[in-house]
């Protein structure tokens, strides 16, 4: 059963890959929509190079990426119907106890960013409330310096060896990785250009993703 269970992933891993090369195709589109010179990208970049310097030049904040983890499987397990036994969090590592896994849940830090879906969110209540627009600029800031410093982590504790990466096959965890922060990518880009909603972005994605489909038909039938 196990066998087939791997045979399975490795078939789905490969029916993915179409989906991650348009995705890389349709965020580039959606860049063009906007100004890349604009604030809003101009900000979020500031964001990105700030985190460079504190990373190399400040105390690694490894408590803080290890929480924002541990919390991501923990989500995850609720959002499937599981229970939270207990968190722990140390600056060697970290432990989520749950009741129920999957592979959603066992790879979800490493394609959803906890930090910046947060402060989306609590800007999004903020600004509901008390109109936050005149901290617009800080929230881009925010953006590029957590999604930079979520992208670092994810690539400096893949080169380890993780038992959530061995479960579930290296090639099925490669293509669900990079394809869910793809798609994190491709809605946060959106969310950020007025030229374009994420219905329509996700719209272009799928139809780059079925002439892949059609083109790859063409050529082995």
């Amino acid at each position: 059963m196990k066998k087939i269970y791997k045979l399975l992933k490795i078939i789905i891993a490969l029916l993915l890959i179409p989906f991650c090369i348009s995705s890389i195709y349709t965020i580039g589109e959606v860049i063009s929509y906007n100004n890349i010179l604009s604030i809003t990208y101009a900000m979020i970049v500031v964001g990105i190079f700030v985190w460079v310097l504190v990373y190399h030049f400040f105390p690694e904040p490894k408590r803080f990426y290890i929480l924002g983890h541990e919390l991501t499987h923990a989500i995850w397990s609720l959002s499937f119907g599981g229970k939270i036994k207990g968190i722990s969090v140390k600056s060697t590592g970290g432990e989520t106890l749950i009741t129920k896994s999957n592979f959603a849940t066992s790879l979800s830090p490493y394609f959803f960013p906890f930090y910046v879906v947060l402060i989306i969110f609590i800007f999004s209540i903020g600004n509901f409330f008390w109109n936050w627009n005149s901290y617009i600029l800080i929230f881009y800031f925010l953006i590029g310096f957590l999604y930079a410093s979520h992208l670092t982590y994810t690539f400096k504790i893949l080169k380890i060896e993780q038992p959530d990466i061995i479960e579930h096959g290296y090639l099925f965890s490669t293509v669900i990785i990079f394809l869910g922060n793809m798609i994190v990518l491709l809605i946060g880009i959106t969310l950020f250009n007025s030229n374009i909603n994420v219905l329509r972005s996700l719209n272009l994605w799928i139809e780059h993703s079925v002439k892949i489909f059609d083109s790859l038909k063409s050529l082995f039938f």
